[in-house]
């Protein structure tokens, strides 16, 4: 099934970022031998093809990285939900003894895989969803029903509630609702709710210092809540000199009129939001507002009347105010002439003036102010460094000067509190902020990077931006931005059983007065990590449950709450909390706890810590389950065999690793892993490299039955798996580098790329051609197959070997070999084994002298 890669002969190593050399013995491993990442990802796809998972507990669940379907039995499915172990530690001195932190990732509103049911919505009234009188959870499959069916008992807190008449149902003989098969939120571990008045979002506190001045004071609302509507957009476009002589300014409002109204010339459909009238024609409830920005914000207003939008010009940028109510936000088929004319009138601009200036942060308020009193989402375009207005920055001095110093800190946090201001204020609001970023010069996303972090937005990072270069990569990061699921005004809240309590969360979020997590949007590729503890010993001979809820506004306009419900099973011994751990989760947890210290801790201790939790659970494993053997015996436990070279590649991570890093690309990269989710994080730390040059003549083709496709195996990611005559493709989710040997066949050459001579190859494509030939249709097949798991595509780079500036990337990828400032996955081995054979024999911890504090690093 699979293609089967050459060996030797190797090639020499990439250029590469330094690394660090091993210090004193190297044990004599075979680097054949140590336990893959790509191992454990195939042989878990392999046992889930053609199977189906079961979400009662009690079995091995398939890894975030594995295709898989999933049928819900009143847990929720993978997607939505993990534990970093499916047995929960009995009581919190097994936690210590495993040392296997305990978290559950959450992301509640995950693409589902075609082949899976939906999550089944639940119409309630003006009843409401039953909720327990005491914790205020949700019912769900796992609570019990007594007194024929008049009350019920919450799994979370066992409170007794009644049940009203209205919802009331006798039982049958086994306990269970005569109407249970028929109610889908006592079946289903995931269901949403649509919810009455009562759950409508209410107004943020008033401010005593608002960020905007409004033209005219909204009266008070009679019930003091928003009634929920559909989700408004306004789009933020930067027009100083520099946007428009990089094209940046074009790009954007080119792909905002291909996702508002498609390209029939090159056959692009539209995807912003819309029904189907009876007529055939495309409608939406949906409405959307354009502002321009350079050292003044230029709203428009696209009154009917008007034959082209009348621009509005507000110049004190430090005292943001909607200059007017009427005409903001249009449907954008109905005034589809106006927006065109507008967008197209930005396409062609060419006056580069003199206008130096960029006022991005009162270009963010007065999105805020447009959307105020209702929410939704912003959508903003930048390319200059915030220097005037609300939120001005000064350029930073030497950053280089101010790494491994008590100052290091600093970069990872906002200069100026007007951004959090705008943060905490949207966030507030029920308004997500989303930022494209197209810069040549540094644009402090440390400060401006909070605004998307804190509002459950998303930034968009294209450095030194190129329209021939990255046009397309940006428009299809917006196309996946509008098309994906997205909520707004939304409220998170996590529940679980008497015994434990949720003790921190990690993730893209503002946490308000009342402990619940805030998100002016939440979409379907962000996740949320809670790290839990035990309040008390829980029983083995009982399950102990999570419940995350979350109240929303759909982009059509209705209020919802989404539950998500999750039974684990007890453990009183180490073996089984270690049998049933996910390392996908752990891996998680681990990241998102560093990055969240990079605003309090040196990069240099953040590392040591990283090696110090890697370290202890194996350690706990091998005191535990492993006692018996010899020190000297390196011990694995089967589902963390990955862990050390997944806590290797954090290190090499962008935010975390050691040398030159900006500071702008280390904030990127860590606002990116603090809400990715699970799957995508795993790819982004280990990313996926393959081979095409050997692919055999079935493989990546269409099944002419089912009409999938088997993909060619993996690689690991090290340099010592390759050879000079093989042509070879990286992935981390965020770009794609094809790298070419020189000493590639010239058919293979002549096949993927229409040329016969690696110099010929135009190192400047951004997507891969296609022809009629074999090798072009499998590799083309393996890229559309990526792009439909995720949505988007990423940037794509050419490495011709020892030719092309993106060998660089290519290299730095390969996390096994010694790079990134860090070692070798073989060294890094031999160092973890040092330790943990050091702390068994001298019966200390890791933290103690002889742990890692006095380690090589």
């Amino acid at each position: 099934m699979y293609a089967h890669h050459a060996s030797p002969p190797r090639i020499p190593q990439p250029p590469h970022s330094a690394g660090l050399p091993y210090k004193g013995l190297r044990a004599a491993i075979d680097p054949l031998q140590i336990p893959s990442p790509v191992e454990v990802i195939e042989g878990d796809q392999e046992q889930w093809d053609g199977n189906t998972f079961l979400t009662l507990p009690g079995s091995h669940v398939p890894l975030s990285t594995t295709d898989f379907v999933a049928i819900d039995q009143g847990n929720s499915s993978p997607r939505f939900i993990r534990a970093s172990t499916w047995n929960v530690p009995s009581t919190s001195r097994l936690v210590s003894e495993c040392q296997i932190p305990l978290a559950v990732m959450i992301q509640p509103f995950a693409d589902v895989d075609p082949r899976e049911e939906p999550v089944p919505v639940v119409e309630t009234g003006q009843l409401g969803p039953m909720r327990c009188g005491r914790c205020r959870g949700y019912i769900n499959p796992w609570c019990t029903w007594i007194l024929n069916g008049a009350k019920w008992k919450c799994n979370l807190c066992s409170h007794e509630t009644e049940v009203p008449s209205e919802y009331y149902c006798a039982l049958d003989a086994n306990l269970l609702r005569l109407d249970h098969a028929q109610r889908p939120e006592l079946n289903k571990g995931t269901v949403d709710f649509i919810v009455s008045e009562e759950y409508y979002s209410p107004h943020p506190p008033p401010r005593i210092t608002p960020l905007f001045t409004p033209v005219v004071p909204p009266p008070p609302p009679a019930a003091g809540h928003r009634i929920p509507k559909p989700m408004d957009y306004v789009f933020i476009i930067e027009v100083t000199t520099e946007a428009i002589r990089s094209g940046f300014t074009r790009t954007a409002a080119e792909s905002i009129l291909r996702i508002l109204y498609g390209d029939e010339g090159s056959g692009v459909l539209p995807c912003f939001p819309t029904t189907v009238s009876e007529s055939g024609d495309s409608q939406s409830r949906n409405r959307i507002a354009i502002v321009t920005f350079d050292q003044s914000l230029h709203f428009y207003n696209f009154a009917s009347h008007l034959d082209a939008a009348e621009m509005l010009v507000v110049s004190d940028t430090d005292d943001v105010f909607l200059p007017t109510v009427d005409g903001v936000f249009i449907n954008p088929y109905e005034s589809r002439p106006l927006i065109e004319k507008l967008l197209n009138s930005l396409i062609q601009r060419d006056d580069y003036g003199s206008l130096g200036d960029s006022a991005l942060g009162a270009a963010l308020v007065g999105g805020l102010a447009a959307l105020a009193g209702e929410g939704g989402q912003v959508v903003a375009f930048a390319s200059m460094f915030p220097n005037v207005g609300l939120g001005a920055l000064k350029p930073r001095e030497d950053e280089g000067a101010l790494y491994d110093t008590d100052k290091e800190t600093s970069l990872f946090r906002p200069r100026d509190d007007a951004w959090e201001d705008i943060a905490e204020q949207c966030s507030e609001a029920g308004v997500g902020i989303n930022i494209f970023l197209g810069m040549y010069k540094p644009i402090d996303i440390g400060s401006i990077g909070v605004t998307a972090s804190k509002t459950g937005g998303e930034l968009f990072f294209y450095p030194r931006f190129d329209a021939t270069r990255d046009a397309a990569v940006l428009e299809s990061h917006l196309r996946r931005l509008i098309s994906r699921t997205t909520v707004y005004n939304a409220a998170m809240r996590i529940r679980c059983s008497y015994g434990l309590r949720i003790a921190k969360t990690y993730g893209n979020y503002y946490e308000n007065a009342a402990a619940d997590l805030d998100f002016g949007t939440l979409d379907a590729d962000k996740a949320i990590c809670a790290e839990f503890e035990h309040s008390k010993n829980l029983d083995d001979r009982q399950n102990a449950f999570f419940q995350c809820a979350v109240l929303y506004t759909s982009v059509d306009g209705q209020r919802r709450v989404r539950v998500c419900n999750l039974a684990l099973q007890v453990a009183s011994l180490a073996g089984n909390v270690f049998r049933f751990a996910d390392t996908d989760t752990v891996v998680c947890h681990m990241v998102r706890e560093a990055v969240s210290k990079l605003p309090q801790q040196k990069i240099a201790h953040i590392q040591e810590e990283l090696t110090e939790k890697c370290a202890a659970i194996l350690l706990g494993y091998r005191r535990n389950c492993a006692a018996a053997t010899v020190v000297s015996q390196l011990i694995i436990p089967e589902a963390f065999r990955a862990l050390p070279v997944y806590t290797l590649a954090m290190m090499k991570s962008k935010p975390l690793k050691g040398r030159s890093v900006t500071s702008d690309v280390r904030n990127y990269a860590a606002h990116k892993l603090m809400g990715m989710s699970a799957r995508a994080t795993m790819h982004h730390l280990y990313p996926r490299l393959m081979a095409l040059h050997d692919l055999d003549q079935f493989i990546a083709l269409p099944d002419p039955n089912s009409g999938r496709i088997d993909i060619p195996a993996l690689m690991r990611d090290s340099y010592i798996f390759m050879t000079g005559s093989g042509v070879y493709l990286i992935d981390n989710e965020e770009m794609m580098v094809m790298w070419i040997g020189t000493s590639v066949s010239p058919q293979i050459l002549q096949d993927l790329f229409g040329v016969d001579d690696v110099l010929k190859v135009d190192r400047t494509m951004t997507e891969l051609p296609r022809f009629d030939t074999l090798l072009s249709t499998q590799v083309n097949n393996i890229l559309s197959h990526r792009f439909r798991q995720r949505g988007y595509s990423p940037k794509f780079m050419i490495a011709r070997q020892n030719m092309d500036g993106a060998e660089l990337e290519f290299s730095d990828m390969l996390v096994e070999d010694q790079n990134n400032a860090a070692m070798s996955y073989l060294d890094y081995l031999c160092l973890v084994h040092k330790q943990i054979g050091a702390a068994l024999t001298s019966g200390g911890s890791l933290t103690s002298n002889t742990g890692f504090r006095g380690s090589p690093w």
